[in-house]
């Protein structure tokens, strides 16, 4: 157990991406960086986990947020969370979740740790009165999930489960297509994520299957699993199937799968995730079929027919220099303080318990070959 202190320093679619997050009752101050919302206190924020996520995804966002106080950051690795407090001028560093949320005095966490201490640090933090974002899984299963859903309901606070890719400005257009009906009805919604690890010696936590839950498809698929059923409104699954092509390691993990989901209302969602993509780069992306259009992102592309002629009509506002990435986990952050602030309604964690349920069906149909019911 230890302690730092850091040294001192500190067409088609008619809207601008701002306008579309705003228009979910998000605010756009923090997401850009611009003005304040004229609070009188900010949020004190402690971080659990100094990982990637951490490191690439939240600190550069908070970083920019002016609602947000980050005082301290959490890791057992004490070197890593005191390298990351210099760096971004965190006050504090710690090696123990308890002695952050002792001497802190926090009003929410963040926690970005491997999978199975999820459910037991959300419970803690909950306990303690604090508002909690957490990466995805909210937990290792979807009993886990229900029981942080009942913990919230009584302690009445906020829990947000990472989805950054719901606020990306590509995504949010697409959205709001669906949602205003012009592109029909949903018939089909196809997502994939491949990623080459390859040179890597290990995936540390990522490929034990008692630390992790899962591999390619837990890992990479419960993200675009999110987006896809965001997407179409979170209709209820119905059946789902899936192949894991290779058994993976030792450890019990799958390098990679498909699978397909039918939800309620006829709608397919197929998925297809790898951590040993051959090819330039990483792959990501979403393609839906609808009854009067079809759109995609990564690039994004938004088709509809006019009189026998099919046009994009995707507007320039929904591209940016910046990375989709950045954008998104910038507007989460804002929709969570918004949430905090009684501005918004945070998504509500049955989505992520639907979500898990499926999941589980998936690992169960690989082993099993067969389909299963929901």
């Amino acid at each position: 157990m230890g302690r730092h202190r850091a040294g001192p320093g500190r067409t088609g679619l008619r809207h601008h991406p701002d306008e579309l997050l705003s228009g979910h009752g998000i605010a756009t101050d923090l997401l850009t960086g611009r003005g304040s919302w004229a609070m009188a206190e900010r949020l004190r924020l402690g971080i659990v986990g100094a990982g990637a996520i951490t490191q690439v995804g939240h600190l550069p966002a908070l970083k920019r947020a002016k609602e947000i106080e980050v005082v301290g950051i959490c890791d057992n690795d004490l070197a890593k969370a005191r390298a990351l407090a210099d760096r971004f001028n965190i006050p504090t560093a710690h090696s123990d979740i308890a002695e952050l949320v002792d001497y802190e005095q926090l009003d929410a966490l963040l926690i970005c740790t491997p999978n199975h201490l999820h459910e037991s640090h959300i419970l803690a933090a909950l306990a303690r009165k604090l508002h909690v974002l957490v990466e995805r899984p909210v937990a290792m299963t979807s009993a886990g999930a229900q029981k942080i859903l009942k913990a919230q309901a009584k302690h009445d606070r906020v829990v947000m489960v990472g989805a950054n890719h719901r606020y990306r400005p590509d995504v949010q257009m697409i959205r709001s297509f669906v949602e205003s009906g012009e592109l029909g009805e949903l018939e089909s919604i196809r997502a994939w994520w491949f990623m080459s690890r390859a040179g890597q010696t290990s995936l540390g936590w990522r490929q034990r299957r008692d630390q992790a839950g899962g591999g390619a498809m837990l890992d990479l698929g419960l993200g675009i699993l999110d987006l896809s059923m965001w997407l179409a409104g979170f209709p209820r699954p119905t059946r789902v199937s899936a192949v894991f092509p290779e058994k993976g390691t030792t450890k019990g993990v799958e390098p990679s799968g498909t699978a397909m989901v039918a939800l309620e209302g006829g709608l397919a969602v197929h998925l297809d995730t790898s951590w040993r993509f051959v090819g330039p780069g990483e792959r990501y992306g979403v393609a839906l079929r609808a009854s009067r259009g079809s759109a995609r992102i990564a690039p994004l592309a938004i088709w509809k027919d006019f009189h026998g002629v099919t046009r994009d009509v995707a507007t320039a506002g929904a591209h940016s220099r910046e990375s989709p990435f950045a954008i998104g986990v910038r507007a989460q952050w804002a929709h969570f303080v918004a949430a905090v602030r009684g501005d918004a309604k945070a998504p509500s964690l049955t989505e992520n318990v639907r979500a898990l349920t499926v999941m589980e069906g998936m690992y169960e149909s690989a082993e099993s070959g067969r389909d299963v019911v929901l």
